[in-house]
C-alpha cells in the first residue's frame, strides 16, 4: 500500500529526538538534534567505542532504568562489536535500577532480551558495503518508526584501502566514502535520524613535519566534514585514583585510566559552543567525572 504524505509526516514527526542522549558529552542544550551527525575522532585507546556502547546502552534501556527506549543500528566496519561487554553493561545498568527499587517489569532475563530486540548490528568489510548497507537502512528506518540511532564504529576504516586500491588519484580515493556520505545526508533530511561515527586520527611518522594540531585535524573527504555538526575529540590521560566502595562496606583507592573529550558543536541553527568532559571505565560501563 502506498504511503501517504500525512502518513509519513505523522510517522517522521514520532522519531525520537536526541538532544538529550548525554547531556554531559554536549554543550548545554546543544545536543544533537534530528537530521544531525556527531563524529568521535581520536587515536586508538582513547575511549570511542566505550562511547558509543554508553550511548547504545542509553537509547535501548527502558525508560525505568534512565533509558530511552529507542531502536538503534550499530554498523561495525572494524568487526570489533563486543557483544559479550554489550550485554554486560546492559546487565549492570539493569541491576543498578532494580536496586534502586526502580519498577522493571518482567524477569532480568525477559528485560535483557527486550534491551537488545531494539538493536540491529550490520557487519562491514568495504567501503562498498557500507554503501549498500546504507541503502539497506532506507528499508528500516521507512518501517521502523522507533529507529532513531545509526552508531557507525568506524567511518574511517577503508580509507587507506581505498586510497591503495584508487591509485594518485585524490577524486577516485575519495569517490566510495563521498557516495556514502551523500546517501547518508539522504537519510538524515529525510527520516530525521541522528548519527554518532567513530573516526581514528592518523599517527604520522617521525619524518614528517607536524604541529600540536595534526593528529587533531580532520582527513576525510570534505563531504563527510560538512555532514558533522558535532566533533567530539577523544584524548586519553595518566592515571588517577579514585575512592571506590569495596566488599564488606568499606572505600579503597584505586588507579584508573582517565579518558577527555573537548566537544565542539557547529550546526547551522547556533553558533559555535563548546564543552570538556571526562570519564572513566569500569565494568558498568562509562562513569563520568
Amino acid at each position: 500500500m502506498t504511503e501517504s504524505g500525512v502518513q509519513l509526516l505523522a510517522r517522521l514527526e514520532g522519531r525520537r529526538c536526541l538532544k538529550d542522549i548525554e547531556p554531559r558529552l554536549f554543550p548545554e542544550d546543544g545536543g544533537p538534534d534530528h537530521g544531525e551527525v556527531v563524529e568521535l575522532y581520536g587515536t586508538e585507546g582513547t575511549g570511542k567505542t566505550e562511547l558509543l556502547y554508553h550511548l547504545l546502552c542509553r537509547c535501548v534501556l527502558p525508560k525505568a532504568a534512565g533509558g530511552l527506549e529507542v531502536d538503534v543500528v550499530f554498523v561495525d566496519t572494524d568487526y570489533s562489536l563486543d557483544m559479550l561487554r554489550l550485554v554486560s553493561i546492559l546487565d549492570n545498568r539493569l541491576n543498578r535500577a532494580r536496586s534502586t527499587s526502580s519498577p522493571l517489569a518482567g524477569s532480568d532475563d525477559a528485560v535483557l532480551r527486550l534491551c537488545l530486540s531494539r538493536l540491529l548490528v550490520v557487519h562491514c568489510s568495504s567501503s562498498s558495503q557500507l554503501l549498500l548497507t546504507l541503502h539497506f537502512l532506507e528499508t528500516s528506518l521507512s518501517s521502523r518508526p522507533g529507529l532513531a540511532l545509526v552508531l557507525i564504529d568506524s567511518i574511517s576504516a577503508f580509507y587507506w584501502v581505498d586510497r591503495a586500491e584508487a591509485g594518485a588519484s585524490v577524486p577516485k580515493q575519495e569517490e566510495r566514502l563521498c557516495k556514502c556520505t551523500e546517501l547518508l545526508g539522504r537519510l538524515l533530511r529525510d527520516y530525521r535520524i541522528t548519527v554518532f561515527a567513530t573516526c581514528h586520527a592518523i599517527r604520522r611518522s617521525n619524518s614528517e613535519p607536524s604541529t600540536s594540531s595534526d593528529s587533531d585535524r580532520s582527513y576525510l573527504c570534505r563531504p563527510w566534514q560538512r555532514l558533522v555538526t558535532h566533533r567530539l575529540l577523544c584524548s586519553r590521560q595518566e592515571a588517577a585514583n579514585f575512592t571506590v566502595n569495596a566488599a564488606g562496606g568499606s572505600k579503597e583507592q584505586r588507579r584508573r585510566q582517565v579518558f577527555t573529550v573537548h566537544c565542539t558543536s557547529y550546526p547551522s541553527s547556533r553558533t559555535k559552543a563548546y564543552r570538556n568532559s571526562s570519564f572513566y571505565v569500569t565494568d558498568a560501563g562509562v562513569g563520568f567525572i
